[in-house]
């Protein structure tokens, strides 16, 4: 089979000059890169081309590459969101992917009821809601909820319909924190003038609001009504620290988002200074990793896919990016199809735009010193834990490769031992295998324990030697581990290491872990190691532990489920789901399918004549219904 540049090579001859979507995958049919496409022909044919030297990076890929797969769309924009769909659902190592994908909050306003609410919310799409934001800090929406509350008495209770079923308004009335609609202490057309105040607030305007509070507290004042002049000065002055917060206020800027990126070795960080009406109320940041080598034009066309490209989302008339964009052309259409007019991208020369862009410049190289900063101390933290765990046990190696095998049943049936692997501290869950038990001895956990580390190490010791076990060459048992942690005591560690012993591998080592007090038992030691409760290295193998009880369990209930919803026309001849339910249609019960003759048998539409002969066979092979039929359709028919 073709591979590499070759079989790109021919692919690409057979694609259309159209737009699309093309996906690269390797031998196994997993997709190694997603990429966008103007003409599919041309940007494919690309990678075959042998009149300039590749980059390592996409030299790499192209010669992994055994298959192409093409989508194809209506425009370039189109391709632009496909491609973050796909690069989503795939996540293929050769695409720069971004880490952070939540769903912003938002503060919603539902206009369409008579008395409208002010909320929180992370969903905007709902029809007469208007939403502001979004915000990148769920913290500073409550904080902005909780200065409006005080200002704008707006109603609290959920629902559409405001109140109560006790029909009396609520504590929040009693302390001024709403009018109570909810009894219509307050018109609609009144309470609608606090929401257009709120609006106006969230829209940027606050000049009236607290022009009208001055006024307010200046009025009561003068009337002697200190209470109420109080509470006028208290709303002011949350009013202007909220407007204080913005970092910038230039209204001559108009609406408009500024793009800063920072890149260092395969991370990168994209931040976001969204100004309206000139003012600067948030900022958004994504991290994208795995960015190395990639061009700014990518790195900025993902960031706003994901940004702009689910929709709900307001898009400026300006986008300000950095320099060193070299094609804004499938930027520019898809805010511009996003917005419903023109988008204007550009990098600015000079005045306050550009300031600006130094400004979100330095955010995004700020934000991108401190993932690296955070990175290096998540690494710090696992590798002091290895080293704790090398000294305290006696190690000759740090456990950079750490295995855990624990074992679970139910009574005498369904035993399963779990094998979990833990790389430089971090769960590596490729890696993870499952046992089925099947030594015959009951429920016995030494033995069960045994056979688990018997086969797993087998396969190493085949692999060892050059041998190919039966399912081909599993990279999981051809690695060697650093360290074995066993989920019990004394009696599982003997167990294990008997099992070791037989095998002929290099020395691993192995320990158990007990869970009462947290006992680590070390060969040949009578007396076992306590590690203190907050130690790094102890915290390791309680995960460890932990993870590999947790995929026990659960595949453990997966086998049990199965073998519980088994029933006698499971094992039936040629019977697959459709089938089972053709005849269960047909004859109604379990019972009536067991009692029914053979010409019945062959009436059932999709049941071939064959297939119906086996079944009676199969039914009747005693010459009768078996006790065990007659229970499974005891059961059945129970279910039914």
């Amino acid at each position: 089979m073709a591979i590499g540049p070759e079989l790109i090579r021919t692919r690409a001859r057979e694609l259309p000059d159209a737009p699309g979507v093309y996906l690269h995958k390797g031998r196994d049919g997993e997709v190694l890169y997603v990429g966008k496409a103007k003409s599919l022909k041309k940007r494919v044919g690309s990678y075959a081309r042998t009149d300039r030297a590749l980059e390592r990076r996409t030299a790499d890929l192209v010669a992994r590459v055994a298959d192409v797969e093409v989508i194809l769309v209506h425009s370039e924009t189109e391709a632009l969101l496909l491609e973050q769909n796909l690069i989503k659902r795939h996540r293929p190592p050769f695409n720069v992917r971004l880490r952070d994908d939540k769903s912003y909050p938002y503060i919603a306003v539902t206009v369409s009821e008579p008395f409208p609410r002010v909320m929180f919310t992370r969903e905007h799409h709902r029809r007469g809601v208007r939403y502001f934001g979004p915000y990148a800090s769920a913290s500073k929406v409550r904080e902005t909820l909780d200065v409006l509350s005080r200002v704008f008495p707006f109603r609290p209770c959920e629902g559409p319909e405001p109140g109560r079923r006790s029909g009396v308004p609520c504590l929040d009335y009693h302390i001024g924190r709403c009018l109570a609609p909810c009894v219509r202490y307050i018109s609609e057309e009144g309470y609608r003038e606090i929401i257009d105040g709120v609006i106006e607030f969230l829209g940027g305007r606050t000049e009236p609001i607290e022009r009208r509070l001055s006024r307010e507290m200046a009025a009561a004042s003068a009337e002697r009504r200190f209470e109420d002049a109080a509470r006028a000065r208290n709303r002011l002055q949350a009013v202007r620290h909220l407007r204080e917060r913005q970092l910038v206020d230039r209204a001559s800027v108009g609406d408009v988002d500024v793009i800063g990126v920072a890149r260092r070795g395969d991370l990168a960080c994209v931040m976001l200074l969204p100004l309206r009406g000139g003012r600067l109320g948030d900022r958004f940041v994504l991290t994208i990793e795995n960015s190395e080598g990639a061009r700014l034009d990518d790195l900025l066309e993902t960031f706003a896919a994901e940004r702009y490209g689910l929709g709900g989302v307001a898009v400026p008339p300006l986008v300000v990016v950095p320099e060193g964009l070299e094609d804004a052309g499938a930027l520019c259409a898809l805010l511009t199809e996003r917005r419903g007019s023109r988008v204007e991208v550009r990098r600015p020369e000079r005045g306050e735009k550009l300031r600006l862009a130094e400004l979100a410049q330095r955010n995004a190289e700020h934000a991108l010193t401190g993932e690296a900063l955070k990175a290096e101390r998540t690494r710090a933290r696992r590798y002091g834990a290895l080293e704790e765990l090398r000294d305290a046990l006696n190690l000759e190696s740090l456990p950079l490769r750490i295995e855990c095998f624990d074992i679970s049943n139910l009574g005498e049936s369904a035993t399963m031992a779990s094998m979990v692997v833990f790389e430089n501290g971090v769960a590596k869950s490729s890696d993870y295998r499952i046992f089925g038990i099947g030594h015959g001895q009951g429920q016995d956990d030494f033995a069960s324990m045994a056979e688990a580390i018997r086969r797993r190490f087998t396969r190493l010791a085949s692999t060892a030697a050059g041998r190919d076990m039966e399912g081909g060459h599993d990279p999981s048992f051809a690695a060697t581990p650093n360290l074995v942690v066993i989920d019990g005591g004394k009696g599982q560690l003997s167990a294990a290491l008997a099992a070791l012993d037989e095998l002929d591998i290099p020395r691993v080592a192995a320990i158990g872990l007990a869970k009462r007090i947290e006992e680590v038992f070390l060969p040949g030691r009578a007396d076992p190691v306590l590690l203190p409760a907050d130690s790094s290295g102890l915290l390791l193998l309680q995960r460890c532990r932990d993870e590999a009880h947790r995929f026990a369990i659960a595949h453990h209930r997966k086998r049990r489920a199965r073998t519980t919803t088994d029933s006698i026309f499971d094992t039936l001849p040629g019977v697959g789901p459709a089938r089972k339910r053709a005849l269960m249609r047909h004859f109604g019960t379990p019972n009536a399918i067991l009692g029914a003759t053979p010409a019945e048998l062959e009436s059932v539409p999709g049941v071939p004549a064959k297939t119906a002969r086996a079944i009676y066979a199969h039914l009747h092979r005693t010459g009768g219904q078996a006790p065990e039929q007659a229970a499974a359709a005891a059961r059945l028919d129970g279910a039914a």
